[in-house]
């Protein structure tokens, strides 16, 4: 018995060796989100436990102006289907028309749909209410997640992928890993700034949309994979 477990550790440290850095960055901060979406679900609808909500509405409060309310207007647009229709439109036709990567294009639809998808039935399933005072006009729907955090997160989560995936200027790249990092962050800031949001729906929403953005960049990739395996094959006979 102990000599079986010696080697499963070991095969399993062998395995762990085998992981580059990305992958193990990735499955880490795959487990803290799941870990933080439980525990936040546990928090607001079984122990019922808002405080942190309310202690985050009132810090913020302190720093209300027309000045930084404009700019959180600005920034929240940038999480709405509004602009981000268009703006996977766009990429969508770039992978098609200009790098010529089907497999991109299809990706850039699935994940838009799916985590679209996934954001309603997730707020049918928690039906919480939005806050009661919002700061300007109030948001129609249920507040858990938020769709803003959650869809935001899908698509300039897979920009941040493919730039650090295809672009070779490091200053460039991290440049625009850095930038798209704080516009996701922002855009769930201004979501609780502009009360239309609980700070634990924005977090939800993070912690969502890392969770849909690896597990559809997974299944997509094995998609590919095997239809390659599947075509080449064919290509191999016909040359």
């Amino acid at each position: 018995m102990l000599k079986r477990t010696r080697v499963r550790l070991r095969k399993l440290v062998a395995a762990i060796g085998l992981l580059s850095v990305e992958v193990i960055i990735i499955i880490i901060a795959l487990l803290i989100a799941i870990v933080g979406f439980s525990y936040i679900v546990k928090q607001i609808f079984f122990d019922r436990e808002e405080q942190f909500d309310h202690d985050v509405f009132q810090w913020l409060a302190l720093h209300v102006n027309p000045f930084t309310t404009s700019v959180m207007q600005f920034i929240t647009f940038l999480g709405t289907h509004t602009f981000l229709i268009p703006a996977n439109l766009v990429l969508i036709g770039y992978f098609l028309f200009i790098r010529r990567h089907r497999w991109y294009s299809i990706k850039v639809v699935a994940i838009s749909l799916s985590s679209t998808a996934m954001m309603f039935l997730l707020k049918f399933i928690f039906s919480r209410a939005r806050p009661l005072e919002p700061l300007l006009q109030p948001a129609l729907g249920y507040s858990f997640p938020s769709g803003h955090s959650f869809v935001s997160f899908a698509f300039y989560g897979l920009l941040i992928f493919l730039s650090y995936k295809y672009l070779e200027t490091p200053v460039l790249k991290w440049l625009i890993i850095i930038s798209l990092s704080l516009l996701i962050l922002l855009i769930g800031v201004s979501r609780i700034y502009l009360r239309v949001h609980y700070a634990s729906d924005v977090l939800a929403g993070f912690s969502i949309g890392i969770i849909w953005l690896v597990f559809s960049l997974w299944i997509l990739n094995r998609m590919e994979s095997y239809s390659r395996k599947k075509l080449q094959p064919v290509v191999e006979e016909e040359v």
